[in-house]
């Protein structure tokens, strides 16, 4: 993972932040996030955060048990969030001919909700604690212990009881830390599970806790073939 060179440095990040509450959504620094932006409100804070720096908040929601991969209006609305979030830079836009818009968001750096903000034009923002999360800007690394095996190995059985495809051959040539990154955020987690992603404090932890979500789901999976 490299720093963004278009994006802003730590010293520039603003004080205040527009954010996108979506349930099972996930970025990270590094990562990248293709959105399809057609709400009235989303496409106000599009055209708003279109200015520099040009940043934008994923953060979930905490919507109520068993409606977590839920994603209606009112709930996201008005839900309470999760305090920590990541944002990305919009490093891709383009207008559709019916009112939408397609935009990428490359993740940057991470924040805590430190209070929320008066709405804007019907879109949430707040203000982000950005101190914590200094080192995002730093390149993660995995260290030689990284048991890259262990993790292709439980995701052929994940992806198999799933019943998900993947390109093997890129899966393999991809460097661990992308492989990491890519994996955290595509994979259907719960948001719970979605969220201890993200919060990982580095990239090592991160793989470990992404092992272990995996080895979880396919012991869960199997446990609910044999029952069957």
């Amino acid at each position: 993972m490299t720093r963004d060179p278009f994006g802003p440095g730590f010293a520039e990040l603003p004080d205040e932040l527009p954010i996108f509450p979506l349930p099972g959504a996930l970025l990270l620094p590094g990562g990248t996030l293709p959105l399809n932006i057609f709400e009235p409100r989303y496409l106000a804070m599009l055209r708003d955060a279109l200015a520099w720096p040009r940043l934008i908040g994923m953060i979930q929601p905490k919507l109520p048990s068993g409606r977590e991969d839920e994603d209606s209006d009112e709930d996201v609305g008005a839900a309470p969030l999760y305090q920590i979030g990541c944002a990305g830079r919009i490093s891709a836009f383009q207008e559709s001919g019916d009112g939408r818009c397609q935009i990428t968001l490359s993740g940057l750096v991470r924040f805590r909700v430190s209070e929320e903000l008066r709405s804007h034009d019907g879109y949430r923002r707040i203000r982000p604690d950005w101190s914590a999360f200094k080192d995002d800007f730093i390149p993660q690394t995995l260290p030689e212990s990284f048991e890259r095996g262990r993790l292709q190995t439980i995701l052929q059985d994940y992806f198999q009881l799933t019943g998900l495809s993947a390109d093997w051959s890129s899966i393999e040539s991809a460097p661990g830390e992308r492989l990491v990154t890519s994996l955290s955020m595509i994979c259907p987690f719960d948001p719970r599970e979605k969220q201890a992603l993200l919060e990982a404090p580095d990239m090592n932890t991160r793989a470990e806790t992404l092992i272990t979500i995996l080895e979880m789901a396919v012991m869960e999976a199997r446990a609910g073939t044999q029952h069957h």
